[in-house]
């Protein structure tokens, strides 16, 4: 099988891509961390010469909420309504510390058909019910055509940083439903470095919704797992929901790929499943490995099994040129592509 055109953006960490029509548009975390961007292409192996707009900023630091660290947005549409989740932290300090992370998560809106070109409204903080570190919000529309939401938050009486949670939605900045903790890193492949589950994405196919998660440090260690549900069961009770005990997508060192995960999911022209994360080429980390900027998104196919299940197979290698660890990210946030390779 020829190898896919790898990676499709270059230095985009915790990648999202939302198929809309016959194009596909693409966001992640930018490296500078300071505000959302969309691009758009018509294919996935031309999102990385796309151009990338800015939609939306953080605030000036010392105002509050969604000053700091802006992490992981999504674009969803919600019936004629575009949707972004993300992050934010509201501290003030110029240098990262542990009082960095006080990220909750957030919504905006766009009510126009194009959402590069169109007015984004901050509809505020997304209330969980608890008052701890949040992040990673995703959504999805099942066939009972309820919105629900599936994000990672923290609850200080388990051990770990965060747990997965799922509940229904009034509107998308709203919740209808009390949170209900689906999952939590119990298993040891989930408590490398860093007890965590975060970065889940839905994939609903034939009987069967999967939701794929990431776990442990952000290191060579990342790894991806998988909850399974009866499309038919009430989502909402975490007796409906099964954890993979093995991680299902993970590091590759005979491909020099390592912490594969915060995955999104999309499918190709012709219609077939694709699986959307992050990874480094490298684990010689210079630094701060949250400034580290060379996660790159890529891609894989998925294939399905005779019981339905999704086959996420390895991550392949390279295809294109990639920076090196101690290449210096710009001002821009965004190194200079080399059109020779």
């Amino acid at each position: 099988m020829a190898l896919l055109p790898n990676p499709i953006v270059l230095q985009r960490a915790d990648p999202f891509v939302y198929k809309d029509g016959d194009s596909y548009l693409f966001t992640g975390s930018y490296p500078t961390y300071d505000r959302i961007v969309l691009r758009r292409a018509n294919k996935l192996s031309e999102l990385q010469e796309a151009e990338e707009f800015t939609i939306w900023r953080k605030h000036d630091s010392g105002t509050g909420a969604m000053s700091e660290l802006i992490w992981a947005p999504e674009i969803h549409k919600i019936g004629d309504q575009w949707v972004i989740y993300f992050a934010a932290s509201h501290t003030t300090a110029i240098h990262p510390t542990a009082d960095t992370f006080q990220h909750r998560i957030f919504c905006l809106t766009c009510d126009d058909e194009d959402p590069i070109t169109g007015t984004w409204t901050e509809r505020g903080q997304v209330d969980t019910g608890m008052d701890t570190f949040a992040l990673d919000a995703t959504t999805f529309v099942h066939s009972d055509s309820k919105q629900y939401l599936i994000w990672a938050q923290q609850d200080l009486a388990i051990e770990g940083h965060s747990n997965l949670y799922i509940a229904r939605m009034e509107n998308p900045w709203t919740l209808a439903t009390t949170p209900v903790m689906l999952a939590k890193p119990e298993l040891e492949w989930e408590k490398v470095r860093f007890i965590v589950e975060e970065g889940p994405a839905v994939l609903q196919h034939g009987n069967h919704i999967f939701i794929t998660f990431s776990a442990s440090g952000t290191g060579p260690e990342y790894a991806m797992g998988m909850l399974t549900a009866d499309a038919s069961a009430d989502l909402l009770d975490p007796a409906s929901w099964t954890k993979s005990q093995e991680p299902v997508f993970t590091s590759d060192e005979t491909v020099r790929q390592f912490g594969p995960g915060h995955n999104s999911f999309t499918t190709t022209e012709d219609g077939q499943d694709v699986l959307i994360y992050h990874c480094r080429n490298y684990v010689e980390i210079l630094g701060d490995p949250l400034f580290d900027p060379n996660r790159h998104a890529r891609m894989g196919l998925i294939t399905w099994d005779e019981q339905g299940m999704p086959q996420f197979g390895t991550p392949q290698m390279d295809t294109r040129w990639t920076p090196a660890t101690t290449d210096v990210l710009p001002a821009n946030g965004k190194l200079e592509v080399r059109n020779d390779l």
